[in-house]
């Protein structure tokens, strides 16, 4: 299974990834929205650097988790993990109801509100290029190897070796480990990254079995509730239909 290990500690902050993902995919750029996200991720670029103190930049990007929540939410499989371990998007599938967006703990999927028919976009780990032996656009051009690609068993034993071999250097922990079931996009770091869960502790268990029945009964609650209003509209609109109809009558003529 691929995976990508980022090392914040490399991390120089150039975006150098940003570009080359925007490249790849012809992504145009993006347009300032009030209710987006300050964290660089848009429709538009699928992947960021976070500028934090002390001049700590860190990558952002779709963690690719093992069992995806996104995944399990769709209602119509627009969403897929290939056999690289990729978390894929099939457009023509897609309906705009944005379960994924709720239900991924990273807040990764973006919907695109520029397009006449918008769609969910986020960073697809370059499935395409990977499943013909290629490197991602990201991993590719790093100038300091901040961020790198390979085996994920072989990506996690290297930031286990570094991390013992520079104790004080790195916090003692590979985030995407174990988190929710763990994750394609590995992070090493000598700062706290709880904040790309924005502070909320995720824990180990995969968080499909917890989203994927909440979120399956959204359509069938969405459906009912349809049901329910058409059947008051109906009503009402019955019983004034009745009392124009009652006025139109002569007087003495109501009660016969």
């Amino acid at each position: 299974m691929k995976a990508i290990l980022t090392d914040t500690t490399k991390c120089i902050g150039c975006r150098e990834c940003v570009i080359a993902c925007k490249t790849r995919y012809k992504l145009d750029n993006s347009i300032p929205r009030r209710w987006s996200a300050e964290d660089g991720l848009t429709a538009r670029n699928w992947t960021s650097i976070i500028e934090r103190p002390d001049s700590k930049y860190v990558r952002k990007q779709c963690r690719h988790c093992i069992e995806p929540a996104c995944v399990s939410a769709c209602p119509v499989n627009a969403l897929q993990k290939n056999k690289d371990g990729a978390v894929v998007y099939d457009s023509s599938k897609c309906m705009g109801c944005r379960y994924c967006m709720m239900a991924c703990p990273y807040g990764i999927p973006r919907y695109d509100w520029d397009r006449q028919v918008p769609y969910v976009r986020k960073c697809i780990l370059c499935a395409e290029y990977i499943s013909d032996g290629k490197q991602p656009a990201c991993t590719e051009v790093c100038p300091t190897e901040a961020t790198i690609f390979g085996e994920r068993d072989e990506l996690i034993a290297e930031a286990h070796r570094r991390i013992k071999a520079n104790p004080g250097k790195y916090i003692n922990r590979v985030w995407g480990e174990h988190e929710v079931g763990g994750s394609q996009v590995l992070y090493i770091s000598d700062i706290d990254l709880s904040f790309l869960t924005y502070g909320q502790p995720l824990g180990d268990k995969p968080l499909p079995d917890r989203t994927a029945s909440a979120m399956h009964a959204v359509p069938y609650a969405f459906v009912g509730m349809g049901s329910l209003m058409a059947g008051i509209g109906w009503v009402i609109g019955r019983r004034m239909k009745n009392e124009e109809g009652g006025k139109d009558k002569p007087e003495g003529e109501e009660n016969e």
